[in-house]
Protein backbone atom coordinates (compact mmCIF):
# COMPACT_ATOMS: atom_id res chain seq x y z
CA UNK A 1 0.00 0.00 0.00
CA UNK A 2 0.95 3.17 -1.01
CA UNK A 3 1.40 5.90 2.01
CA UNK A 4 1.00 9.69 1.32
CA UNK A 5 -0.61 12.67 2.03
CA UNK A 6 -2.77 14.71 -0.60
CA UNK A 7 -2.40 18.04 -0.49
CA UNK A 8 -6.16 19.49 -0.38
CA UNK A 9 -4.89 23.57 0.67
CA UNK A 10 -1.03 24.06 0.43
CA UNK A 11 -0.70 26.94 2.94
CA UNK A 12 1.21 29.67 2.27
CA UNK A 13 4.80 28.82 2.28
CA UNK A 14 5.13 25.09 2.91
CA UNK A 15 8.37 23.56 2.65
CA UNK A 16 10.47 20.58 3.16
CA UNK A 17 13.28 21.62 5.73
CA UNK A 18 16.08 19.73 7.65
CA UNK A 19 18.62 21.60 9.50
CA UNK A 20 20.53 22.98 6.22
CA UNK A 21 22.50 22.48 3.76
CA UNK A 22 26.14 23.10 4.73
CA UNK A 23 29.63 23.86 3.13
CA UNK A 24 28.36 25.42 -0.43
CA UNK A 25 28.39 29.21 0.64
CA UNK A 26 31.25 29.65 -1.92
CA UNK A 27 29.34 27.93 -4.47
CA UNK A 28 26.38 30.89 -3.89
CA UNK A 29 24.02 27.72 -2.41
CA UNK A 30 23.33 29.15 1.25
CA UNK A 31 22.27 26.68 4.06
CA UNK A 32 18.45 27.52 3.88
CA UNK A 33 17.15 25.17 7.18
CA UNK A 34 14.33 25.36 9.38
CA UNK A 35 13.20 28.60 10.07
CA UNK A 36 12.64 27.46 14.61
CA UNK A 37 15.39 25.24 14.74
CA UNK A 38 13.88 24.44 18.40
CA UNK A 39 10.53 23.77 17.13
CA UNK A 40 11.72 21.80 13.90
CA UNK A 41 13.60 19.56 16.40
CA UNK A 42 10.89 19.19 18.70
CA UNK A 43 8.40 18.35 16.07
CA UNK A 44 10.83 15.34 15.39
CA UNK A 45 11.26 14.15 19.00
CA UNK A 46 7.65 13.82 19.71
CA UNK A 47 7.37 11.19 16.97
CA UNK A 48 10.49 9.66 18.15
CA UNK A 49 12.77 10.54 14.98
CA UNK A 50 16.18 11.52 14.94
CA UNK A 51 16.15 15.52 15.16
CA UNK A 52 17.36 16.18 11.45
CA UNK A 53 15.02 13.89 9.98
CA UNK A 54 13.01 16.42 7.23
CA UNK A 55 9.98 17.65 8.35
CA UNK A 56 6.95 20.08 6.34
CA UNK A 57 7.51 23.98 7.40
CA UNK A 58 4.85 26.12 7.11
CA UNK A 59 3.98 30.03 7.80
CA UNK A 60 1.12 31.40 9.05
CA UNK A 61 -1.23 29.02 7.55
CA UNK A 62 -0.20 25.56 6.67
CA UNK A 63 -1.66 22.93 4.46
CA UNK A 64 -5.12 21.13 4.77
CA UNK A 65 -3.06 17.31 4.18
CA UNK A 66 -5.26 14.03 3.60
CA UNK A 67 -4.41 10.82 4.84
CA UNK A 68 -4.13 7.50 2.54
CA UNK A 69 -2.13 4.66 3.62
CA UNK A 70 -1.47 2.90 6.99
CA UNK A 71 -1.83 4.53 10.48
CA UNK A 72 1.28 6.78 11.57
CA UNK A 73 1.88 8.56 14.38
CA UNK A 74 2.55 12.11 13.49
CA UNK A 75 2.86 15.87 15.35
CA UNK A 76 2.64 19.16 14.67
CA UNK A 77 5.15 21.64 17.02
CA UNK A 78 4.91 25.55 17.47
CA UNK A 79 2.07 27.41 18.50
CA UNK A 80 -0.40 26.42 16.11
CA UNK A 81 -4.69 26.03 15.42
CA UNK A 82 -5.67 22.65 13.87
CA UNK A 83 -8.13 20.31 13.54
CA UNK A 84 -8.10 16.76 12.99
CA UNK A 85 -11.51 16.00 10.51
CA UNK A 86 -11.98 12.09 11.29
CA UNK A 87 -12.69 9.93 8.18
CA UNK A 88 -16.23 9.96 9.58
CA UNK A 89 -16.40 13.75 9.42
CA UNK A 90 -15.77 14.09 13.22
CA UNK A 91 -13.64 17.11 14.04
CA UNK A 92 -11.35 16.98 16.83
CA UNK A 93 -9.47 20.17 18.00
CA UNK A 94 -5.84 19.72 17.48
CA UNK A 95 -2.98 19.80 20.70
CA UNK A 96 0.28 21.51 19.52
CA UNK A 97 3.50 19.95 21.05
CA UNK A 98 1.62 16.77 20.99
CA UNK A 99 1.94 13.45 19.30
CA UNK A 100 -1.29 11.60 17.72
CA UNK A 101 -2.48 8.49 15.90
CA UNK A 102 -3.87 9.30 12.61
CA UNK A 103 -5.37 6.62 10.30
CA UNK A 104 -6.58 6.06 6.23
CA UNK A 105 -8.76 8.66 5.32
CA UNK A 106 -8.04 11.07 8.24
CA UNK A 107 -7.33 14.93 7.38
CA UNK A 108 -5.27 17.31 8.86
CA UNK A 109 -6.46 21.36 8.73
CA UNK A 110 -3.36 23.23 9.81
CA UNK A 111 -5.77 26.80 10.41
CA UNK A 112 -2.90 29.31 11.61
CA UNK A 113 -0.14 30.01 13.79
CA UNK A 114 -0.80 32.07 17.06
CA UNK A 115 0.66 35.17 17.46
CA UNK A 116 3.87 33.35 15.78
CA UNK A 117 5.00 32.79 12.00
CA UNK A 118 6.49 29.06 11.08
CA UNK A 119 4.84 25.75 12.62
CA UNK A 120 6.00 21.85 11.65
CA UNK A 121 4.59 18.97 11.05
CA UNK A 122 6.64 15.92 10.96
CA UNK A 123 5.68 12.02 11.02
CA UNK A 124 7.65 8.52 12.86
CA UNK A 125 10.02 7.44 10.13
CA UNK A 126 9.88 10.53 8.26
CA UNK A 127 9.07 11.56 4.35
CA UNK A 128 10.10 9.83 1.41
CA UNK A 129 11.70 12.96 0.29
CA UNK A 130 15.08 12.68 -2.00
CA UNK A 131 18.55 14.54 -0.12
CA UNK A 132 20.42 17.25 -2.89
CA UNK A 133 23.78 18.17 -1.45
CA UNK A 134 23.03 16.13 1.54
CA UNK A 135 19.70 18.00 2.80
CA UNK A 136 16.12 17.95 2.18
CA UNK A 137 15.84 21.50 2.49
CA UNK A 138 14.09 23.22 -0.05
CA UNK A 139 15.58 26.50 -1.67
CA UNK A 140 13.06 27.93 -3.26
CA UNK A 141 14.21 31.17 -4.71
CA UNK A 142 17.05 28.92 -6.46
CA UNK A 143 14.85 25.66 -7.30
CA UNK A 144 17.19 23.60 -4.50
CA UNK A 145 15.64 20.34 -2.51
CA UNK A 146 12.69 18.07 -2.24
CA UNK A 147 9.69 18.87 -4.83
CA UNK A 148 11.42 19.89 -7.29
CA UNK A 149 12.54 22.88 -5.03
CA UNK A 150 8.82 24.27 -4.98
CA UNK A 151 6.66 25.14 -1.89
CA UNK A 152 3.51 22.46 -1.67
CA UNK A 153 0.89 23.11 -4.46
CA UNK A 154 -2.62 21.31 -4.57
CA UNK A 155 -2.85 17.72 -5.62
CA UNK A 156 0.97 17.44 -4.53
CA UNK A 157 0.97 14.02 -2.67
CA UNK A 158 3.64 13.58 -0.08
CA UNK A 159 5.09 10.17 0.55
CA UNK A 160 5.84 8.75 3.83
CA UNK A 161 7.88 5.63 5.03
CA UNK A 162 6.16 2.66 6.21
CA UNK A 163 5.36 3.10 10.33
CA UNK A 164 4.94 0.29 12.84
CA UNK A 165 5.11 2.69 15.58
CA UNK A 166 1.91 2.89 16.89
CA UNK A 167 1.10 4.04 20.22
CA UNK A 168 3.49 5.60 21.61
CA UNK A 169 2.71 9.42 21.91
CA UNK A 170 4.51 12.10 23.28
CA UNK A 171 3.78 15.52 24.60
CA UNK A 172 6.44 18.55 25.25
CA UNK A 173 5.71 21.64 27.37
CA UNK A 174 6.76 24.34 25.02
CA UNK A 175 6.11 28.02 25.01
CA UNK A 176 7.72 30.79 22.75
CA UNK A 177 9.73 33.27 24.68
CA UNK A 178 7.55 36.26 24.62
CA UNK A 179 10.94 39.00 25.16
CA UNK A 180 10.74 40.92 22.09
CA UNK A 181 14.84 42.48 23.68
CA UNK A 182 17.19 40.40 20.74
CA UNK A 183 20.93 40.20 21.86
CA UNK A 184 23.20 40.56 18.70
CA UNK A 185 27.07 41.00 18.32
CA UNK A 186 28.72 44.52 16.65
CA UNK A 187 28.74 43.77 12.97
CA UNK A 188 31.60 44.46 10.88
CA UNK A 189 31.18 47.61 9.84
CA UNK A 190 29.24 49.13 12.96
CA UNK A 191 31.74 52.27 12.71
CA UNK A 192 30.49 52.86 9.43
CA UNK A 193 27.54 54.62 11.46
CA UNK A 194 27.20 57.36 13.48
CA UNK A 195 27.53 57.42 17.41
CA UNK A 196 24.10 58.83 17.54
CA UNK A 197 22.97 56.13 15.26
CA UNK A 198 24.57 53.48 17.01
CA UNK A 199 22.76 54.42 20.13
CA UNK A 200 19.81 54.59 18.43
CA UNK A 201 20.32 51.38 16.79
CA UNK A 202 21.00 49.91 20.36
CA UNK A 203 18.43 51.53 22.58
CA UNK A 204 15.15 52.80 20.59
CA UNK A 205 12.64 50.10 19.49
CA UNK A 206 11.83 48.97 15.63
CA UNK A 207 8.89 47.66 14.21
CA UNK A 208 9.03 44.20 12.04
CA UNK A 209 7.32 45.15 8.81
CA UNK A 210 5.01 42.85 6.61
CA UNK A 211 8.20 42.83 4.03
CA UNK A 212 9.68 39.63 5.91
CA UNK A 213 10.11 36.40 4.68
CA UNK A 214 12.26 33.42 4.83
CA UNK A 215 15.28 35.47 3.06
CA UNK A 216 14.98 38.33 5.15
CA UNK A 217 12.96 40.54 7.78
CA UNK A 218 12.62 44.10 7.14
CA UNK A 219 12.20 46.70 9.75
CA UNK A 220 10.83 50.55 10.74
CA UNK A 221 12.55 52.93 13.09
CA UNK A 222 15.04 55.72 13.60
CA UNK A 223 16.94 56.22 10.21
CA UNK A 224 20.62 54.98 10.90
CA UNK A 225 22.93 57.99 9.87
CA UNK A 226 26.29 56.65 7.14
CA UNK A 227 29.03 58.72 7.75
CA UNK A 228 31.30 56.53 5.53
CA UNK A 229 29.64 54.80 2.67
CA UNK A 230 26.85 53.28 1.50
CA UNK A 231 28.36 50.36 -0.15
CA UNK A 232 30.69 48.39 0.59
CA UNK A 233 32.52 45.60 -1.50
CA UNK A 234 30.56 42.70 -1.53
CA UNK A 235 31.67 40.07 1.12
CA UNK A 236 30.50 36.65 2.64
CA UNK A 237 27.33 37.19 5.23
CA UNK A 238 25.57 35.25 7.56
CA UNK A 239 22.45 34.13 8.67
CA UNK A 240 21.52 37.07 11.12
CA UNK A 241 23.37 39.54 9.78
CA UNK A 242 21.72 43.07 9.74
CA UNK A 243 22.59 45.48 7.17
CA UNK A 244 21.76 49.02 6.45
CA UNK A 245 21.11 50.00 2.76
CA UNK A 246 21.00 53.65 1.65
CA UNK A 247 17.36 54.29 3.45
CA UNK A 248 18.99 54.02 6.70
CA UNK A 249 16.31 51.04 7.44
CA UNK A 250 17.91 47.62 8.93
CA UNK A 251 17.29 44.34 7.19
CA UNK A 252 18.08 41.29 8.90
CA UNK A 253 19.10 38.25 6.92
CA UNK A 254 17.31 35.00 7.77
CA UNK A 255 17.73 31.43 6.80
CA UNK A 256 17.83 31.62 2.90
CA UNK A 257 19.66 35.06 2.78
CA UNK A 258 22.31 35.72 -0.25
CA UNK A 259 25.78 34.28 0.47
CA UNK A 260 27.22 37.69 -0.31
CA UNK A 261 25.97 40.84 0.39
CA UNK A 262 27.54 44.82 -0.18
CA UNK A 263 25.74 47.00 2.65
CA UNK A 264 27.02 47.51 4.98
CA UNK A 265 26.40 45.33 8.53
CA UNK A 266 25.61 47.25 11.66
CA UNK A 267 25.03 44.14 14.25
CA UNK A 268 24.31 40.27 14.08
CA UNK A 269 21.78 38.43 15.58
CA UNK A 270 23.42 35.74 18.59
CA UNK A 271 22.43 32.13 17.14
CA UNK A 272 20.89 31.97 20.73
CA UNK A 273 18.39 34.55 19.57
CA UNK A 274 17.55 33.83 15.83
CA UNK A 275 14.08 31.38 16.80
CA UNK A 276 13.12 33.87 18.90
CA UNK A 277 13.42 36.94 16.32
CA UNK A 278 11.97 34.34 13.87
CA UNK A 279 8.73 33.76 15.54
CA UNK A 280 7.90 37.79 15.77
CA UNK A 281 4.91 38.21 13.47
CA UNK A 282 4.97 41.73 11.34
CA UNK A 283 3.98 44.88 13.44
CA UNK A 284 5.41 43.60 17.13
CA UNK A 285 8.07 45.48 17.83
CA UNK A 286 11.63 44.74 18.96
CA UNK A 287 14.82 46.13 20.66
CA UNK A 288 18.13 45.22 20.40
CA UNK A 289 20.84 44.76 23.16
CA UNK A 290 24.62 44.47 22.00
CA UNK A 291 26.50 41.53 24.22
CA UNK A 292 29.85 40.44 23.68
CA UNK A 293 31.80 37.35 22.74
CA UNK A 294 31.31 36.04 26.29
CA UNK A 295 27.79 36.23 26.84
CA UNK A 296 26.80 35.46 23.13
CA UNK A 297 28.96 31.61 23.70
CA UNK A 298 27.02 31.30 27.24
CA UNK A 299 23.77 31.74 25.71
CA UNK A 300 24.30 29.38 22.88
CA UNK A 301 25.82 26.86 25.82
CA UNK A 302 21.73 27.65 27.54
CA UNK A 303 20.57 27.44 24.02
CA UNK A 304 21.94 23.85 22.98
CA UNK A 305 20.82 22.35 26.23
CA UNK A 306 17.04 22.33 24.93
CA UNK A 307 17.57 20.20 22.49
Amino acid sequence: MNNYFKVLRPGINSTFQDLGRFGLQHLGIVASGSMDQLSFCNSNKLVGNKISEGALEFAYQGPLLEMNGENALVAVSGKVNFNLIKKNSEIIKGKSNESFQISNGDKIDILSTINSVYGYFSIFGGFKIEEVKGSVSTLVKAKIGPNNGNKLKIDDKIFFKKSHQTNKSKKIEFDFDKDNTIRVMQGLQVHYFSKKSQDDFFSKEYKVTKLTDRMGMRLEGVKLENIVNKNIKSEGITKGSIQVPGDGQPIILLSDHPTIGGYPKIANVITADYDKLVQKTPGTTIKFKLVNLAVAENAFQDYVRKF
